[in-house]
């Protein structure tokens, strides 16, 4: 499997977590695939940076954050940008009962090949 997505499927991406080794991994993660890895690590701060930053298609936010869940940042955030991508990076096997949720899920702890996979199919295309 392809790691570097050409030029035309690199993209801008938000991961939120309140963990910051977990934050920084997974920004170099994808900076090593050539996307463009931006950082937060609340999710007030996340939908700061997306009112600032029309670019950025996808949002990998963690589910366990303390004053929002991903869940309800991806709501939030979807209210701020209709359509914009969203994956759940979650250690949880399931989530506590009664959370909807139809958000695409990537366990932790994941692998490079993980990720690129789950970022392909967000976007639409296929990992090669």
């Amino acid at each position: 499997m392809q790691l570097n997505p050409p030029a035309r499927l690199r993209v801008t991406i938000l991961v939120v977590d309140d963990d910051a080794l977990i934050t920084l991994n997974t920004v170099d993660l994808l900076t090593e695939m050539g996307h463009v890895a931006l950082e937060a690590y609340s999710a007030a701060e996340a939908l700061r940076i997306l009112e600032q930053r029309a670019e950025i298609a996808v949002l990998i936010t963690d589910y366990a954050m303390p004053g929002m869940t991903g869940v309800e940042l991806a709501a939030a955030a979807r209210a701020l940008r209709p359509g914009l991508a969203v994956l759940l990076a979650t250690g949880y096997a399931e989530l506590p009962e009664g959370t909807p949720c139809d958000l695409p899920r990537l366990e932790k702890p994941f692998r490079a090949d993980e990720l690129a996979r789950r970022i392909a199919e967000l976007l639409g295309t296929a990992a090669e």
